[in-house]
Protein backbone atom coordinates (compact mmCIF):
# COMPACT_ATOMS: atom_id res chain seq x y z
CA UNK A 1 0.00 0.00 0.00
CA UNK A 2 1.42 3.45 -1.13
CA UNK A 3 2.09 6.04 1.87
CA UNK A 4 0.98 9.39 0.44
CA UNK A 5 2.06 11.49 4.17
CA UNK A 6 4.00 11.30 6.89
CA UNK A 7 4.13 13.23 10.37
CA UNK A 8 6.94 15.22 11.76
CA UNK A 9 7.78 18.17 13.44
CA UNK A 10 7.78 21.94 12.10
CA UNK A 11 9.98 23.07 14.89
CA UNK A 12 11.95 22.07 18.33
CA UNK A 13 10.41 20.90 21.56
CA UNK A 14 12.02 20.41 24.88
CA UNK A 15 11.66 19.57 28.78
CA UNK A 16 13.10 18.71 31.63
CA UNK A 17 11.99 15.35 34.18
CA UNK A 18 14.24 14.58 37.66
CA UNK A 19 14.38 11.36 39.74
CA UNK A 20 16.04 10.49 42.81
CA UNK A 21 18.62 13.34 42.20
CA UNK A 22 19.30 12.19 38.53
CA UNK A 23 18.49 15.47 35.99
CA UNK A 24 17.13 14.54 32.34
CA UNK A 25 16.93 17.63 29.54
CA UNK A 26 15.42 16.28 26.25
CA UNK A 27 15.08 18.26 22.85
CA UNK A 28 13.17 17.49 19.87
CA UNK A 29 14.58 18.84 16.35
CA UNK A 30 13.22 18.43 12.90
CA UNK A 31 16.41 16.82 10.93
CA UNK A 32 16.69 15.47 7.06
CA UNK A 33 19.51 13.48 7.27
CA UNK A 34 22.22 11.66 9.65
CA UNK A 35 24.89 14.75 9.11
CA UNK A 36 21.94 17.57 10.88
CA UNK A 37 21.78 15.06 13.63
CA UNK A 38 25.16 14.88 14.44
CA UNK A 39 25.52 18.60 14.26
CA UNK A 40 22.30 19.06 16.79
CA UNK A 41 23.79 16.13 19.15
CA UNK A 42 27.11 18.17 18.90
CA UNK A 43 25.66 21.18 20.21
CA UNK A 44 23.63 19.45 22.86
CA UNK A 45 27.61 18.06 23.74
CA UNK A 46 28.63 22.17 23.62
CA UNK A 47 25.39 23.31 26.12
CA UNK A 48 26.09 20.00 28.57
CA UNK A 49 29.75 19.47 28.65
CA UNK A 50 29.85 17.91 31.61
CA UNK A 51 26.75 16.33 31.45
CA UNK A 52 27.28 12.21 31.94
CA UNK A 53 25.40 11.00 29.24
CA UNK A 54 23.79 12.38 26.14
CA UNK A 55 21.69 9.38 24.57
CA UNK A 56 19.39 10.06 21.35
CA UNK A 57 17.73 8.44 18.85
CA UNK A 58 16.31 9.53 15.24
CA UNK A 59 13.74 8.17 12.36
CA UNK A 60 14.78 9.61 8.72
CA UNK A 61 12.98 9.50 5.76
CA UNK A 62 9.34 9.83 4.59
CA UNK A 63 9.11 6.13 4.69
CA UNK A 64 10.73 6.10 8.62
CA UNK A 65 13.03 3.17 7.34
CA UNK A 66 16.26 4.84 8.51
CA UNK A 67 16.70 5.09 12.23
CA UNK A 68 19.67 4.94 15.05
CA UNK A 69 19.37 4.93 18.97
CA UNK A 70 22.34 5.49 20.94
CA UNK A 71 22.21 4.29 24.66
CA UNK A 72 25.67 6.60 24.91
CA UNK A 73 27.25 4.68 28.34
CA UNK A 74 23.74 3.91 30.17
CA UNK A 75 22.98 0.43 29.95
CA UNK A 76 22.36 -1.62 26.73
CA UNK A 77 18.35 -0.99 25.95
CA UNK A 78 18.18 1.67 28.50
CA UNK A 79 18.16 4.96 27.22
CA UNK A 80 18.03 4.65 23.23
CA UNK A 81 15.41 2.68 22.34
CA UNK A 82 12.92 4.14 25.10
CA UNK A 83 13.71 7.28 23.22
CA UNK A 84 12.85 6.00 20.17
CA UNK A 85 9.89 3.96 21.51
CA UNK A 86 8.28 7.71 21.69
CA UNK A 87 9.13 8.91 18.14
CA UNK A 88 7.51 5.74 17.24
CA UNK A 89 4.30 5.98 18.81
CA UNK A 90 3.10 9.53 17.21
CA UNK A 91 4.30 7.88 13.92
CA UNK A 92 7.00 10.27 13.04
CA UNK A 93 9.78 11.15 11.15
CA UNK A 94 12.58 13.08 10.55
CA UNK A 95 12.71 13.86 13.77
CA UNK A 96 16.24 13.72 16.35
CA UNK A 97 15.27 13.39 20.34
CA UNK A 98 18.75 14.05 22.10
CA UNK A 99 18.08 13.27 26.18
CA UNK A 100 20.95 14.56 28.83
CA UNK A 101 21.60 13.04 32.16
CA UNK A 102 23.29 14.61 34.71
CA UNK A 103 23.94 12.30 37.52
CA UNK A 104 22.47 12.74 40.85
CA UNK A 105 24.39 10.14 42.69
CA UNK A 106 21.96 7.23 42.75
CA UNK A 107 21.64 4.44 40.17
CA UNK A 108 18.42 4.18 39.20
CA UNK A 109 18.47 0.54 37.69
CA UNK A 110 17.68 -0.49 34.13
CA UNK A 111 13.87 -0.09 34.33
CA UNK A 112 14.42 3.01 36.24
CA UNK A 113 16.30 4.67 33.34
CA UNK A 114 13.81 3.49 30.54
CA UNK A 115 10.97 5.11 32.63
CA UNK A 116 12.89 8.30 32.44
CA UNK A 117 14.19 8.34 29.31
CA UNK A 118 11.01 7.44 27.81
CA UNK A 119 8.90 10.08 30.02
CA UNK A 120 11.69 12.92 28.98
CA UNK A 121 11.45 11.95 25.52
CA UNK A 122 7.62 11.84 25.37
CA UNK A 123 7.06 15.21 27.15
CA UNK A 124 9.70 16.77 24.80
CA UNK A 125 7.73 15.68 22.02
CA UNK A 126 4.67 17.02 23.60
CA UNK A 127 5.99 20.68 23.05
CA UNK A 128 6.84 20.57 19.36
CA UNK A 129 4.74 21.33 16.87
CA UNK A 130 3.45 17.99 14.76
CA UNK A 131 2.64 18.21 11.11
CA UNK A 132 1.48 16.04 8.18
CA UNK A 133 3.79 16.56 5.25
CA UNK A 134 3.34 15.28 1.67
CA UNK A 135 5.42 12.54 0.29
CA UNK A 136 7.00 13.84 -2.98
CA UNK A 137 8.55 12.84 -5.92
CA UNK A 138 10.59 15.52 -7.95
CA UNK A 139 10.75 15.85 -11.73
CA UNK A 140 12.86 17.97 -13.66
CA UNK A 141 11.14 20.09 -16.20
CA UNK A 142 12.98 21.46 -19.63
CA UNK A 143 10.85 23.91 -21.39
CA UNK A 144 11.10 26.94 -23.94
CA UNK A 145 10.98 30.32 -21.75
CA UNK A 146 7.36 31.07 -22.97
CA UNK A 147 6.15 28.06 -21.85
CA UNK A 148 6.50 29.24 -18.71
CA UNK A 149 2.76 30.26 -17.04
CA UNK A 150 1.76 27.17 -18.40
CA UNK A 151 3.90 25.16 -16.61
CA UNK A 152 3.71 26.86 -13.91
CA UNK A 153 -0.15 26.58 -13.82
CA UNK A 154 -0.01 22.58 -14.06
CA UNK A 155 2.27 22.59 -10.82
CA UNK A 156 -0.21 25.18 -8.79
CA UNK A 157 -3.12 22.39 -9.84
CA UNK A 158 -1.39 19.90 -8.44
CA UNK A 159 0.30 21.48 -5.53
CA UNK A 160 3.23 21.05 -6.82
CA UNK A 161 6.35 22.74 -4.94
CA UNK A 162 9.43 24.35 -7.47
CA UNK A 163 12.79 23.83 -5.67
CA UNK A 164 15.10 25.22 -8.65
CA UNK A 165 14.59 27.47 -11.57
CA UNK A 166 17.11 28.43 -14.74
CA UNK A 167 15.27 30.87 -16.69
CA UNK A 168 16.47 31.70 -19.62
CA UNK A 169 15.64 30.16 -23.67
CA UNK A 170 14.97 26.84 -22.92
CA UNK A 171 14.38 26.59 -19.19
CA UNK A 172 13.97 24.35 -16.59
CA UNK A 173 13.38 23.91 -13.38
CA UNK A 174 12.82 21.17 -10.51
CA UNK A 175 9.81 20.79 -8.97
CA UNK A 176 8.46 17.98 -5.91
CA UNK A 177 4.90 16.44 -6.47
CA UNK A 178 3.07 14.92 -3.83
CA UNK A 179 2.21 11.32 -4.88
CA UNK A 180 -1.30 11.53 -4.54
CA UNK A 181 -1.60 14.04 -7.68
CA UNK A 182 1.73 12.32 -9.45
CA UNK A 183 -0.83 10.41 -12.06
CA UNK A 184 -2.96 13.80 -12.75
CA UNK A 185 0.30 15.79 -13.20
CA UNK A 186 2.25 13.53 -15.53
CA UNK A 187 -1.21 13.41 -17.67
CA UNK A 188 -1.47 17.01 -17.85
CA UNK A 189 1.80 18.24 -18.03
CA UNK A 190 2.50 15.48 -20.67
CA UNK A 191 -0.27 17.38 -23.17
CA UNK A 192 2.23 20.48 -23.51
CA UNK A 193 4.67 20.53 -26.40
CA UNK A 194 8.49 20.16 -26.53
CA UNK A 195 8.74 19.46 -23.04
CA UNK A 196 11.61 17.30 -21.17
CA UNK A 197 10.37 15.93 -18.07
CA UNK A 198 12.31 13.01 -16.23
CA UNK A 199 12.50 11.90 -12.78
CA UNK A 200 14.78 12.80 -10.28
CA UNK A 201 16.47 10.33 -8.27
Amino acid sequence: MTRYAYNTISGPGSAECKDRGSRFLASAYPVEDPKSCKAWLGEMKKLHPKATHHCYAYRLGPEGAQFRSSDAGEPSGSAGKPILAQIDRLELTGVLVVVVRYFGGTLLGIGGLMTAYKTAAALALQTAPIVTRQIERRYRIGFQYDQMDSVLKVLRQHQGTVYRQETRLFSELEAGIPLVEEQRFLEQIGGLQDLDIIPVD
